[in-house]
């Protein structure tokens, strides 16, 4: 298995339908949960290791994900409430060295990444799956959908579980 890659590279799926939104908005919505599950119990000697050489440790995987999920929400905000929106990319390798990332309790971030799922998942909820194909612009990527955006955050939010997981079944935690 590659450390970068517990579930796999993320592929993308073109291909809407009802249910496949419907499982990936609970995926969604179970974020919270499951990192909260996956750090339960941690020390910080623990929370300072990374889950594979060079790579981040799970402090940092905690708080990107708040960082990264939260970029993520206002960009289907964004996309929703305006034509073909350019959104700002960030240096999420900058902002996971930033004090508040590398060495601040992660208390804070979950507790962000709950509330945030909660008002994120209130808003999939009441979208009609024709507004998936809603477009943004990204200026690194080019444009992108909703349908896009909701396929790569589902699957993003399982990537860092399993660095979490993977690390703490490595370390025997």
């Amino acid at each position: 298995m590659d450390p970068r890659y517990p579930i796999g590279p993320h592929e993308t799926t073109p291909e809407s339908s009802e249910a496949l939104r419907a499982e990936w908005v609970e995926r969604i919505r179970r974020l919270p949960t499951d990192i909260e599950n996956a750090v339960r119990d941690l020390t910080d000697s623990q929370l300072d290791t990374r889950y594979r050489d060079e790579g981040w440790t799970i402090r940092q995987v905690v708080h990107h994900l708040a960082d990264s999920h939260l970029n993520a929400y206002c960009r289907f905000r964004l996309t929703i409430t305006e034509d073909n929106p350019t959104i700002r990319p960030y240096d999420e390798v900058a902002w996971a060295e930033l004090p508040d990332a590398s060495s601040a309790p992660i208390g804070p971030s979950l507790n962000l990444i709950r509330s945030l799922h909660d008002r994120w998942c209130r808003l999939l909820d009441t979208l009609e799956l024709s507004a998936y194909e809603r477009t943004l612009h990204h200026p690194e990527s080019g444009d992108l959908t909703l349908w896009g955006l909701l396929d790569t955050y589902q699957w993003h939010g399982r990537h860092h579980v399993a660095h979490v997981t993977m690390t703490r079944d490595r370390e025997g935690w």
